[in-house]
């Protein structure tokens, strides 16, 4: 099972940094979205980040450049057709995620691997939304893409051995480190990280300790080389909270109840570094 051409969907923080990746380990990419202004900002995105690779001597000029050339941008979804491989990076909801599933079933390829960029969603159920669910499966990447050495391969019940295999082969070939998880509500990564930001919000809720002396107690007390307000801030608080309720949706269980100050923040619209003001606020 041979992977050559790669479309991503969703033009955002997670897909934009998908999308170069691919592009720098030698994949043609189109980009898909919505809009030329979403494309233009993602694109932007890609170009800033290759320069500063270049400026830090990861990468040379002359590379920066021809991931840049393998690069394409569409608003019509028609253009994923004849891909390999299409990983969504879309938001975090099961319906819009099931929907594009769908949609895709009649764009591309019998042969095509559709994998999803969720965070905590059951592959089991985004699988039987498409008509090839054998077909089906997650490559949880982590912000910022191209740095973070991780991505999390999360089978659905129907994943074939076949696609699970070609694509942790996929991961190593484009630089990163795959580890495999059976489907479940937050699979491994989020299932142990968003519990442990929300208790953190938790004991600012409860006025036990100020945003920075949580952070810097964890740091401090806990090796944590980032403090895990700051991190929940880098998410994207709205992300967190998005995890939260499918876990507590999903296991029933108290344990995964979102802190009421997280509900708060995101209420008011501070979500963090992309919003410019969380626990912390960013200029």
């Amino acid at each position: 099972m041979t992977i050559e051409t790669v479309g991503v969907v969703g033009a955002g923080a997670m897909g934009n940094g998908i999308a170069q990746t691919f592009a720098m380990a030698g994949f043609p990419v189109v980009m898909q979205d919505l809009s030329d202004a979403a494309l233009a900002r993602g694109r932007a995105t890609i170009e800033k980040s290759l320069e500063r690779l270049v400026k830090r001597d990861k990468i040379a000029t002359d590379a920066a450049e021809a991931a840049l050339g393998r690069l394409e941008t569409a608003t019509d979804p028609g253009a994923l057709a004849g891909r390999d491989l299409v990983v969504e990076a879309i938001v975090e909801k099961f319906e819009v995620k099931a929907g594009l599933l769908g949609k895709l079933d009649d764009i591309c390829g019998e042969a095509t691997i559709f994998a999803t960029n969720t965070s905590s969603i059951s592959l089991t159920r985004l699988a039987a939304a498409s008509s090839r669910p054998g077909r089906v499966i997650g490559m949880h990447f982590f912000n910022p893409v191209p740095l973070m050495q991780l991505v999390e391969i999360i089978r659905a019940l129907q994943t074939e051995d076949a696609v699970c295999d070609a694509i942790t082969e996929l991961t190593r070939a484009v630089g990163k480190t795959p580890r495999v998880s059976k489907d479940s509500y937050g699979f491994v990564v989020n299932r142990v990280l968003a519990p442990m930001i929300n208790e953190a919000i938790n004991c600012v809720y409860e006025g036990l300790a100020s945003p920075e002396d949580v952070d810097e107690m964890m740091k401090l007390g806990a090796n944590h080389p980032m403090g895990p307000l700051s991190l929940g801030d880098l998410i994207g608080l709205d992300v967190v909270l998005n995890i939260m309720e499918t876990l507590y949706g999903g296991f029933d269980d108290p344990k995964y109840r979102p802190s009421p100050l997280l509900k708060q923040m995101v209420d008011a619209g501070y979500l963090g570094r992309k919003s410019g003001r969380g626990f912390f606020r960013y200029g």
